[in-house]
């Protein structure tokens, strides 16, 4: 299975606006944002600064359903056409069950988003400060070894994100939804690597452990916070 949930860092010269395709958009696309639409609907009365992107042709290494970042502003990108991975990453899943996931993956991206419109992408909580110290003759490995760790902190995050939607709408839903997410973080080829986030959901097992009354987003920085500290 795939990476599903792997950041994409678009350069403004590659991003399409959504509007241009609203006309074309295929079965599939209109699928997908018809099943992110409610995580959507929940960003906009946040005022997060999202723009929806469909990529006329998929890269050779797209995933279906990415968040990147252009002049401040948020871009949620569709790459499916042409993208084998659109077709094949919920073939497993029942197609009645596919929408929730599907929702669950947008809510995953939104978290990025709300990240980096808090202006927290990549830092830690307040009180929060890196601990030890990594040893290489190579700098730019040091370098590599950061970024692998930043990133996994922001997959872990935006992971509890996407189950802390799930709890507040799909309660019923909630262990297909983990589940499904666990067997693709399990299924990364490297232990420990920036799209390993099992340290998070292991705190995660049932929606009961979010804090009732909180919004998706700070409902995850709280057991964030705690994976941090007994994880990292």
């Amino acid at each position: 299975m795939p990476t599903l949930f792997r950041l994409l860092a678009l350069a403004p010269a590659l991003l399409t606006s959504a509007s241009t395709f609203a006309a074309q958009l295929t079965a599939l696309e209109t699928r997908w944002l018809a099943a992110a639409a409610p995580v959507l609907d929940y960003a906009k009365t946040l005022r997060l600064p999202i723009d929806i992107i469909v990529q006329p042709k998929a890269g050779p290494n797209d995933v279906p359903l990415a968040m990147g970042f252009a002049d401040g502003r948020c871009k949620l990108v569709l790459s499916m056409r042409g993208n084998p991975h659109a077709e094949t990453i919920l073939a497993s899943v029942a197609d009645a069950r596919r929408d929730v996931l599907i929702e669950a993956m947008a809510a995953h991206e939104v978290g990025h988003c709300w990240r980096y419109a808090q202006g927290s992408w990549h830092a830690l909580p307040a009180g929060f400060t890196e601990v030890g110290q990594e040893v290489a003759d190579n700098p730019a490995l040091l370098e590599l070894s950061k970024q692998m760790r930043e990133t996994r902190r922001e997959e872990g995050f935006s992971d509890l994100v996407a189950l802390a939607w799930t709890q507040r709408r799909h309660p019923d839903q909630y262990g297909h939804v983990y589940n499904w997410m666990r067997k693709v973080r399990d299924d990364q080829p490297t232990a420990h690597g920036s799209h390993d986030t099992r340290a998070w959901l292991h705190l995660a097992p049932h929606g009961g452990v979010f804090a009732a009354g909180a919004g998706p987003f700070e409902q995850a920085t709280a057991l964030w916070s705690k994976g941090l500290l007994t994880h990292e």
